[in-house]
């Protein structure tokens, strides 16, 4: 059969891996994303999204796995993919920089689901849960940006494959299952970008079909269903269909595995809006803070920006001035510019209907112009650019070079902490918090994953 294919790499490692042998630094950091992730899911749970997703999956039955912040009970499948939802569904979830993905989106759920349904440790839970992230972020590495170019969700198609490995993991497979699982998922790896032409839901949908479909690709593998050797460099593979004609690096995704841990580079983001406007936001509010500004003496906004990233949050300009829900407000960069002159902030207070209408952030708005960035560090790092023009002719200009929550520009420990906080006391008492954060602090350990997934529910 020749030398391993890239998938067998993969499942040799992670067969071999033990939490033990995993760096403290890593373990550290995904605990910190855990936590990250089940207080945006915990926010998430009561929004018109949020229910809608329950009625849907309502259909299929109920369970026995608990879901995150809510009260329901699903199939391991149906609770995957209603975490993986509620982690992205206000778009304020972690993101692996360089990959472009929304790294625990899709892990956290498959590992989760797969750690409850086979009675597993949270040591067991959380050590295929960094696998997923790892494997998650080197599949969105190897495209150099070319998903989103080509009109693809990344997070859609790389997690699926981490969620596979994460799935496969926990579940007990050896090295030809979680093989297998990656092999098999790649017929379901899914997720496009069309929702940016009009505000549509479907980006939210995509990391938790990716973590059920990982289940589904790990449980068939464990019935020794044949995958695709080749699924990431074949012929047909994953790269060659979905970027054809564009230079990929497959050897990235398994370069250095156990010895660089890529889920080191995952950001937590500080905005709840599109990675790609965060610099933007940071930019606007230092100069608004440092020069005392207000808006109405500003005449002119130009920012600089990565065509990739213009692509996602500035086109059509004049279709991004005005939003048509509050989704698409969130990948629009004339809208975040507009709320953070106007209101000096940029929290879930600015993606309401209310702030939607907000005629003084539309005037804002149609301030903004948009020009390329040649000194941008995309997809490295998502950089930003603002010249401001006030009406007494000065012009202020202020670059963001790396996004805060960048691993060059990390949010600390106590940053993330303050950022749950904030998410839970929107929609939980002191009691269900501390209960909550105790759980996520205490992965890892000999406790029962089910025990961690009840602690992170709600009672009917």
């Amino acid at each position: 059969m020749g030398s391993s294919s890239i998938a067998e790499r993969i499942g040799e490692f992670a067969a071999a891996a033990t939490f033990e042998d995993l760096p403290r630094a890593v373990v550290d950091h995904a605990r910190n994303l855990a936590l990250d992730s089940v207080g945006v899911a915990f926010c998430a749970a009561g929004e018109p999204f949020a229910e809608r997703a329950r009625r849907a999956v309502s259909r299929f039955g109920r369970g026995d796995h608990p879901v995150l912040g809510s009260p329901d009970r699903l199939s391991a499948r149906d609770a995957a993919l209603l975490n993986g939802i509620l982690v992205h569904g206000h778009d304020f979830d972690d993101t692996h920089i360089g990959s472009i993905v929304h790294v625990s989106a899709s892990a956290l759920p498959a590992a989760l689901a797969a750690a409850v349904e086979h009675d597993r440790t949270t040591r067991e839970l959380m050590l295929g849960y960094i696998l997923g992230l790892e494997i998650s972020a080197r599949v969105g590495l190897a495209a150099h940006g070319g998903f989103h170019r080509a009109g693809f969700h990344p997070t859609g198609l790389a997690g699926a494959f981490g969620a596979a490995v994460a799935a496969a993991t926990v579940s007990g497979s050896d090295a030809a299952g979680i093989a297998g699982a990656q092999q098999i998922v790649g017929s379901m790896a899914s997720g496009i970008l069309e929702f940016l032409e009009d505000g549509a839901w479907t980006k939210r949908l995509h990391p938790g079909w990716a973590a059920a479909s990982a289940l589904t690709a790990a449980g068939f593998a464990a019935a020794d269903w044949p995958g695709p050797r080749a699924v990431y460099e074949g012929r047909y593979g994953l790269f060659a269909t979905h970027l054809p004609g564009q230079e990929c690096d497959t050897e990235t995704i398994v370069a250095d595995l156990g010895q660089r841990w890529e889920m080191l580079g995952t950001g937590v983001k500080p905005y709840p809006s599109c990675h790609f406007t965060h610099s933007f936001a940071d930019a606007v509010l230092a100069v608004r803070e440092h020069e005392g500004l207000e808006p109405d003496q500003v005449t002119d906004i130009l920012c600089r920006i990565h065509p990739t990233a213009a692509a996602a949050v500035c086109e059509p300009l004049e279709g991004k001035r005005r939003p048509r829900d509050l989704y698409d407000a969130k990948f629009s960069l004339p809208y975040v510019v507009g709320a953070c002159l106007q209101r000096g902030r940029l929290t879930l207070a600015e993606f309401t209907d209310e702030s939607l209408t907000d005629t003084a952030i539309h005037a804002i708005a149609d301030r903004v112009r948009i020009t390329d960035d040649p000194d941008s560090r995309f997809p490295e790092a998502y950089s930003a650019e603002i010249e401001v023009t006030l009406r007494d002719g000065r012009v202020l200009t202020h670059r963001e070079d790396v996004n805060r929550g960048h691993h060059e520009r990390p949010l600390t420990p106590s940053d993330i902490e303050r950022k749950y906080l904030a998410n839970m006391r929107q929609v939980a008492d002191e009691p269900t918090i501390e209960r909550v954060r105790a759980a996520v602090a205490d992965l890892g350990s000999d406790r029962g994953a089910r025990d961690f997934a009840e602690a992170c529910a709600t009672a009917g």
